[in-house]
């Protein structure tokens, strides 16, 4: 199953002023397919938008540590849409799940924080059946990031500022394979912990939601979310996936300015042993844009004011439910011509 993001037409012209020069082409077949599917769905696109409900505000309470650092701590139920939001329905390809995918530790739950502390981060995920045109429901919506200073959890004992080639050669005396790619690494887990992953089905409406902190970032990559969505889907006692089709991977990016200001508060303003890559350099954004994919959430301050005091970020998904897939085993991070990332 592929997924079809929802968003702006203008990302292809963004993509070749971002990277001058020779590259790839975009998928002249994707793209005609795109455009398909946009205007097939857009009358039931625009009647979900005008059915849209006023989003419920959440109440955010502030304190300061000891420190001086500031703690967001999140006092009311995440916001819901009876709709999903979304201009342009875009295709996108099948993403590489990273190396930190960690299955056992993907539990069923909404709020994923544990006690992870940053910027509250609610993501609101609406997926649509391309076939149908109509909400695709009890899809099961998987999704894991990275934490303020750019660990995963499950992976604590890895250094997010070392790049995990690096770290599998440390761990392992050899190299990674470029041709058969990092197909499981779970091996280099190094403990239990769960946070800042999670999973949770579609409603009626098609979408579900997380509360999370808003991701920092590691070396070579920009900040962004993985996603996956699974059908047929079952749970086992201990709360993790039991048995289901994964149907997509995808890797989710927020906008540069957003980003910035969230950088700029701590505790992600403590992470000053490296530099943070701008989305526009990194290269899974870069391939998952030769499609024409919209891989950018959308954004706003959940308090309607500042972004520091929380964000909302949404995104929603065309599904091609006839088309099943299993995550990629190509490097993440390709070549890029203005020198992405590894």
């Amino acid at each position: 199953m592929k997924f079809l993001l929802l968003g702006s037409t203008l990302l292809l012209s963004t993509v070749v002023q971002a990277h001058p020069g020779p590259h790839s082409q975009p998928d002249a077949v994707q793209l005609a397919r795109r455009g398909a599917v946009a205007k097939r769905c857009s009358d039931t696109v625009g009647l979900m938008k005008r059915n849209r409900h006023a989003m419920r505000r959440r109440a955010l309470s502030l304190s300061d540590d000891d420190d001086g650092t500031t703690t967001y701590t999140i006092t009311a139920e995440a916001p819901k849409y009876d709709f999903l939001k979304n201009d342009t329905c875009i295709l996108t390809p099948e993403t590489s799940p990273g190396p930190y995918i960690y299955p056992r530790s993907q539990t069923l739950r909404q709020d994923i924080v544990e006690d992870q502390i940053g910027v509250p981060f609610v993501m609101d995920i609406g997926l649509m059946d391309i076939h149908t045109c109509e909400p695709l429901t009890d899809a099961l919506v998987d999704v894991w990031h990275c934490n303020a200073t750019g660990s995963y959890s499950s992976f604590t004992g890895l250094n997010p500022d070392i790049s995990f080639p690096e770290q599998y050669f440390e761990s392992t005396g050899t190299q990674i394979d470029a041709d058969s790619g990092m197909s499981d690494v779970s091996f280099l887990a190094t403990d239990d912990t769960t946070w800042l992953r999670g999973m949770w089905p579609t409603d009626e409406n098609g979408v579900t939601s997380f509360t999370s902190i808003f991701p920092g970032f590691y070396t070579n990559r920009a900040i962004h979310i993985h996603v996956q969505v699974h059908t047929n889907w079952s749970i086992t006692s201990n709360g993790t996936i039991g048995a289901g089709r994964t149907v997509n991977t995808a890797q989710l990016f927020v906008n540069e300015d957003v980003a910035t200001e969230i950088m700029a508060v701590p505790p992600y303003s403590h992470h000053t042993q490296i530099q943070r890559k701008p989305v526009s350099e990194d290269g899974v954004y870069y391939e998952e844009s030769l499609t024409g994919a919209m891989a950018i959430m959308d954004t706003e301050p959940l308090d309607g004011q500042d972004y520091r005091n929380g964000v909302l970020g949404y995104i929603t998904l065309g599904v091609d439910t006839t088309a099943i897939h299993n995550g990629t085993t190509e490097d993440p991070n390709p070549p890029i011509p203005t020198g992405g990332g590894n």
